[in-house]
């Protein structure tokens, strides 16, 4: 196994501190090998775990109201009950439309990191077991849209098209931190939701099961980043920082698609805009992302001028 070497570069005298703090706490094939046995013990297939034919439950939300993006301004105010569950349904299924979109992206981006190394190894084995992982989550997704009776909520065309590019150009530490972005938020998201008894049965059956298995998930890439962004240079933390940024902003933008908001009878455009100024959800971003920062910035992948993105993403 290679060696990775973990000197801090000369340029940045606290660096030292952050990568100590963030140290793998065991060797990448030990980890595999660890996260592998938890995956032979908790493992779903949502397509038997789930239970589809269950009629969904009236008076009920699709996700909890405080995570609704309008929660809190005048339009969420003027909504009935009725229009308040249909937007929170339609709300978790572009969630989860995004969840689709991510999940595509990250599979093939770690395919192609496995591509040269060898299937033998339990680190190239458990990322196979993640795309697998991904894979049932993609259609877990998709299969609770259906039943919510929404669309294919899907990211916007530029966004689209800059996924395209990310997924074939992503190296080093952001290769993993873009995935703890779209997972680690969604991760306190979905926890809360698996709590909320006014939510529907169906969102919290999928948020425990994506919970649970992308719990294995986002260590396997806390790890990764830990271990490649040791090896960085200064010019290459610069170059890493930015493009997170953009990766993160580009998340959030798309999480929640602004024609949900046609299904409680709202004008998508000042909605999309309501939603934008409102300073609940972005309380609820920065809180559920403080733990994904801390890490980041230990790591060296948030700080500089790069900052400005993170704020405007409202995760900071």
């Amino acid at each position: 196994m290679t060696t990775v070497n973990t000197a801090p570069p000369s340029s940045h005298p606290d660096a030292a501190e952050r990568l100590a703090r963030i140290q793998p706490r065991h060797d990448r094939d030990t980890t595999a090998r660890r996260l592998l046995a938890s995956a032979a013990k908790h493992s779903y297939d949502p397509q038997v775990d789930i239970d589809w034919s269950e009629p969904l439950e009236a008076g009920l939300y699709g996700l909890s109201p405080e995570w609704s993006p309008l929660y809190g301004t005048p339009l969420w105010d003027s909504l009935d009950q009725e229009h308040r569950i249909r937007l929170t349904e339609h709300e978790f299924c572009s969630v989860s439309g995004v969840g689709i979109w991510f999940e595509i992206i990250l599979m093939q981006m770690i395919l192609r990191d496995v591509y040269d190394q060898d299937p033998a190894t339990p680190h190239v084995q458990f990322a196979l077991t993640e795309i697998a992982d991904e894979c049932r989550h993609s259609v877990m997704f998709a299969k609770t849209a259906e039943k919510y009776g929404a669309p294919s909520y899907r990211p916007t065309h530029v966004s689209h098209q800059l996924g395209r590019l990310f997924k074939t150009l992503a190296h080093g530490p952001n290769l993993f931190a873009s995935i703890l972005v779209a997972e680690e938020v969604l991760d306190i998201f979905q926890r809360e939701l698996i709590a909320d008894e006014r939510v529907q049965p169906l969102t919290r059956a999928v948020s425990r099961i994506h919970v649970i298995e992308e719990a294995r998930h986002m260590r396997f890439a806390r790890e990764e980043i830990a271990r490649r962004a040791a090896e960085m240079s200064r010019a290459q933390r610069g170059q890493q920082r930015v493009v997170l940024g953009i990766v993160a902003n580009i998340i959030i933008d798309n999480l929640v698609h602004k024609d949900v908001y046609a299904a409680a009878g709202l004008d998508p455009d000042a909605a999309a805009a309501a939603a934008r100024a409102n300073d609940h959800y972005a309380d609820k971003l920065r809180t559920s992302a403080e733990n994904l920062t801390t890490f980041l910035a230990d790591a060296g992948l948030i700080g500089g001028p790069s900052q400005r993105l993170w704020r405007r993403a409202r995760l900071v």
